[in-house]
């Protein structure tokens, strides 16, 4: 068995909180859920957010723990509460989300400690949502400026509700080596950025020059992925699965992606694989069904492929 510290590490930076399903709640946010899926993916997954002085952010540091992921980097919080989320479904592939604000991960600090994992760091994932208090925002943009050269910094678009600024996007990019979003967000970036989204192909391209970033993501569900990098493109199809509910399966799909890059796998092989692990968790309820063997048993499959 590997020395955990001997392992890539991979930050999640930003919101965990529960995601409340009518009477049934489940850990949740898409850096933590990203951070959950790099530890069972053979990295060191590593949650850097903050909750409440409550008994909801003591059940998720426990799970945490539970789950073999540090608490170590998770900032309590006196005043705000933690996190929740009510989600809804209309349709398994589609969840509605009502994300309640004043709460803990909004206030994120950055202090010494943080500079110092950071500059440890193999991979960061981040998102937009995160950044909807100016105190969040600020401190992401802190560590993301104290990572090494050699850091692969992923911006996880994942726009919700009404939590986004051109300003944030924009600022996020320049700060990114690669982007990942959704074919959804595409369109509301389209206005945003001014990036026609007639053709992915061609947003993908555009996106990548303009604000400089190594690689651009758009997942398409069902679909697959393209990814655009060094003039190079790629379209990997879907695999169809049945799906339970689709919260987390984007998550996942990046975890994949970073964690078989750090391993020196091609664009191509490593977007296969993310797209079977994210069709493979949509096929589980919640955002982190525990599924640390059936990755490994697909992951030697692609390999010997």
């Amino acid at each position: 068995m590997n020395n955990l510290t001997s392992l890539p590490l991979v930050i999640g930076l930003g919101e965990l909180l529960w995601d409340c399903f009518g009477d049934e709640r489940r850990p949740g946010g898409a850096p933590a859920n990203v951070a959950f899926q790099a530890n069972q993916l053979g990295c060191r997954g590593t949650v850097v957010t903050r909750v409440g002085q409550d008994a909801l952010g003591t059940e998720l540091l426990d799970f945490l723990t539970q789950q073999q992921l540090s608490t170590e980097y998770v900032q309590i919080d006196e005043t705000y509460p933690t996190g929740t989320v009510t989600v809804e479904f209309t349709d398994a592939n589609d969840p509605q989300y009502t994300i309640h604000e004043r709460v803990a991960w909004d206030h994120l600090e950055f202090n010494d400690r943080l500079d110092a994992l950071m500059k440890q760091s193999q991979a960061v994932c981040f998102g937009t949502l995160a950044q909807r208090e100016e105190d969040s925002r600020e401190s992401i943009h802190q560590c993301l400026a104290a990572t090494n050269p050699d850091c692969l910094v992923v911006y996880d678009i994942n726009l919700r509700q009404h939590y986004f600024d051109r300003n944030w996007i924009e600022r996020s990019l320049s700060a990114a080596k690669v982007v990942k979003l959704n074919q959804e967000e595409v369109h509301v970036l389209s206005g945003l950025l001014g990036i026609p989204a007639g053709d992915l192909q061609a947003f993908a391209k555009q996106l990548q020059q303009k604000y400089g970033v190594e690689a651009v993501c758009i997942t398409r569900g069902a679909a697959g992925c393209l990814i655009y990098t060094d003039d190079q493109e790629y379209d990997i199809p879907g695999t169809p699965v049945e799906v339970a509910d689709a919260v987390g399966a984007g998550d996942a799909f990046t975890a994949a992606l970073i964690s078989r890059r750090l391993l020196g796998w091609s664009w191509e092989q490593a977007a296969l694989f993310a797209n079977r692990v994210g069709g493979l968790v949509a096929s589980k309820a919640g955002a982190m069904p525990v599924l640390r063997a059936e990755f490994e048993r697909l992951s030697q499959e692609i390999q010997n492929s």
